[in-house]
């Protein structure tokens, strides 16, 4: 693990604390577990459309963003619905949970509940993240500094070797996020610090062997007993969109940019419901014009490529929304595209993109 530790201010937004993109303030709204009923889904519709852009923006973290949000109110509406609980613990509540497990969904609710009611969790930085794997080994690999994966606890996606039940799992990881607050120093993740074996220090459990577990990432699209797996063009939910879902019911954003909902959904919604369908892989950040510090409108170029799948596009090295499973690096410079650190002129990126995910497939 890198011992590097971060010396500036945690500037993750929130709602209260925007972020300030060229297109306007950004908003942030966390969803533990991703999880949000019909009418919450409605009550972002009405505030992407009447205070921000029209569109509900999810991220890599089953959020969900709202972006120009020029006009004020925002707090109000979401306390409403239901989605600010606790404005003082509005930035920490990051939690991911199997979309399609039961029990991880049930463990984040139970954790985000838990998490609102101590106080001094508050102070975790936003970046932490919590992650409930119900066993199918989707959400274990996206990075969570804490992590229980079906019994197992994994720190910074590391298997420690601790085992404990479903019944404990909560508790085992504010235990871990309380240790870390007392050892973080200037850490922001636990993948920064030298040492993680205090951060289990007094938990109970079974310890086993360390294992090597498998990632599975992504939800399945299409068909999915009585729901549907669906995923809107670059992770860009118009808030009609959004509403066609409400009238389906209620549904879980995953951390892949994509949505379950539980229920019979619209034809022509213009979101992608086919399994096959390539463009499913490719992802982007927002690009210009709604980042400054964007080099290129990485979606319009991304747009351009088609079918190339497991692709992400970034407008600077920040590298913003980029994917934890394995891609293709596509970076805007000056003068073009270094795809997986090649120089690549525009023209030429559908061409060498094919090229490079045929290498790594036959890696």
């Amino acid at each position: 693990m890198s011992t590097s530790a971060r010396v500036r201010a945690d500037a993750c937004p929130g709602v209260f604390a925007t972020h300030d993109a060229a297109d306007g303030p950004l908003a942030r709204i966390r969803l533990p577990g991703g999880a949000i009923t019909a009418a919450q889904f409605r009550a972002l519709a009405d505030a992407a459309d009447d205070l921000g852009d029209g569109a509900l923006h999810l991220t890599s973290r089953g959020n969900v963003q709202l972006r120009g949000v020029t006009r004020p109110g925002l707090a109000g509406r979401l306390a409403a619905a239901g989605l600010l609980p606790s404005p003082s613990h509005e930035r920490v509540r990051n939690i991911l949970a199997s979309p399609l497990s039961d029990t991880a969904q049930k463990l984040a609710s139970a954790l985000d509940g838990a998490l609102c009611a101590v106080p001094e969790l508050a102070e975790l930085p936003g970046r932490f993240l919590f992650a409930f794997d119900g066993g199918q080994g989707d959400v274990a690999g996206e990075g969570a500094d804490a992590c229980w994966r079906d019994g197992a606890v994994l720190l910074a996606g590391e298997d420690t070797g601790l085992r404990v039940p479903a019944e404990h799992a909560v508790e085992t990881l504010l235990a871990v996020a309380r240790a870390f607050l007392r050892t973080r120093g200037t850490a922001w993740r636990i993948s920064e610090l030298a040492d993680t074996e205090p951060l289990l220090r007094g938990i109970p459990g079974e310890t086993t062997e360390p294992r090597k577990f498998e990632a599975n990432p992504g939800l399945p699209i299409g068909p999915i007993g009585d729901a549907i797996g669906v995923a809107p063009v670059f992770g860009r939910l118009t808030s009609a969109q959004a509403r066609e879902i409400a009238k389906a019911g209620n549904a879980v954003v995953t951390p892949w940019r994509s949505i379950l909902v539980h229920g019979t959904l619209a034809p022509d919604t213009g979101l992608i419901t086919d399994p096959d369908a390539p463009s499913l892989g490719i992802s982007a950040c927002i690009g210009q014009p709604g980042c400054a510090k964007s080099l290129a409108d990485v979606r319009a170029d991304a747009a351009r490529v088609g079918r190339t799948p497991r692709v992400h596009f970034a407008g600077c090295e920040r590298r913003c929304g980029k994917p934890a499973r394995e891609h293709v690096d596509v970076l805007a410079t000056e003068d073009g595209y270094l795809v997986d650190g090649e120089r690549v002129p525009v023209g030429e990126l559908a061409t060498v993109l094919v090229k490079e995910l045929a290498v790594k497939g036959q890696q």
